[in-house]
C-alpha cells in the first residue's frame, strides 16, 4: 500500500508509482469518485470537465449568499 501525508493546505503528493501507472503529469485535471468509504482517482477526461461545467451552470440559481446562510447549519 502506498501512502501520502496531507498538508495543512489539504494537499497530498501522488506517489510516483501511481502517477506513472495513471499517466498523470503536472497540470492534469484529476477526477475523484467517492464510493462508500473509498476514493477512486483517475485522470479527468474532457467529457468529465464538460459535464461538471454544465452541471455548475444549471445550479447557479442556488448559489447566493442567502442560500449559503440558510444551508450553513445543515
Amino acid at each position: 500500500m502506498l501512502t501520502s501525508k496531507v498538508t495543512s493546505k489539504y494537499q497530498a503528493t501522488i506517489p510516483a508509482e501511481v502517477r506513472k501507472k495513471l499517466g498523470i503529469h503536472s497540470g492534469d485535471t484529476l477526477a475523484f469518485e467517492v464510493v462508500n468509504d473509498e476514493v477512486r482517482l483517475r485522470r479527468a477526461t474532457p467529457l468529465d470537465l464538460q459535464y461538471a461545467q454544465a452541471l455548475a451552470a444549471t445550479l447557479g440559481e442556488w448559489d447566493s449568499a442567502s442560500d449559503t446562510e440558510a444551508y450553513r447549519e445543515l
